[in-house]
């Protein structure tokens, strides 16, 4: 059985760990080649884009998938959409695996936006100093800011139009609280803007900014295609595929 994921998340490389050398399967893991240096997963992988929906549909059929997984970013929501047309027009069944979202707690002072441009704006009156943690891309939505100060960490280095008062720091998860307390502290950060990523390797930024009474513009999530089943974890997914190959699960 051939199992195509769609990948560049921790949870997919997990995925691919659960059920690597499973007997019986094949799986290739699909990375967009957006990061330089990318963590590879055990087992075939491919880099780079399919061409649309057109082009994700013919791959389906030319290399006999027979199961596929999307497990790429919360915010790759164009990709998600071309996996549901690509899945129905080949025929293929499709599993998306999510992580869930941040909710916040007590203590949090959280700002909700529906995208990158809508928390460049609420930002000159939140804070002056941004620890800017949406990545690399669209750092465009906040290059007019010229008053305001932005850390801005990423895998790789961003190209403009960027912030024109920014300091980058090249880094990637999993961060720990001690670290990101520190961080924020030696900064002078005053506010914190994230997008709703979900899991565990960037979710200590959101307590170090509770602790230090620090608000935090939130992007939401962009919408994801209805009537997918869905799984918040690695573990399901992996039991998902063994139990189409028709094992037990284990």
């Amino acid at each position: 059985m051939h199992v195509l994921v769609l990948g560049g998340t921790t949870e997919a490389r997990r995925l691919a760990e659960a059920v690597h050398g499973t007997p019986g399967l094949r799986l290739t893991t699909s990375l967009a080649g957006r990061v330089a240096s990318p963590r590879l997963p055990p087992g075939e992988v491919r880099i780079g884009g399919f061409g649309g929906v057109e082009g994700l549909t013919g791959w389906l059929r030319a290399h006999h998938v027979d199961a596929l997984v999307d497990a790429t970013h919360p915010f790759a929501g164009t990709m998600s959409f071309h996996a549901a047309r690509a899945a129905e027009a080949a025929g293929v069944p499709l599993l998306a695996l999510r992580r869930p979202g941040w909710a916040p707690v007590e203590g949090d002072q959280w700002h909700d936006a529906g995208s990158l441009e809508e928390a460049a704006r609420l930002l000159p009156r939140l804070g002056r100093r941004v620890f800017l943690t949406t990545g690399r891309m669209g750092l465009a939505a906040f290059a007019a800011l010229d008053d305001l100060w932005f850390l801005v960490r990423s895998v790789d280095a961003p190209e403009a139009p960027h912030p024109p008062r920014m300091e980058v720091l090249l880094d990637r998860g999993p961060f720990t609280l001690d670290g990101e307390r520190d961080l924020l502290r030696r900064h002078r950060v005053d506010v914190v803007v994230t997008k709703d990523s979900g899991g565990a390797a960037t979710a200590p930024k959101l307590t170090a900014a509770r602790e230090a009474g620090l608000p935090v513009v939130v992007v939401r999530r962009p919408p994801a295609p209805e009537g997918v089943p869905e799984v918040p974890g690695p573990e399901e997914a992996a039991r998902w595929i063994t139990d189409r190959l028709g094992h037990d699960g284990g």
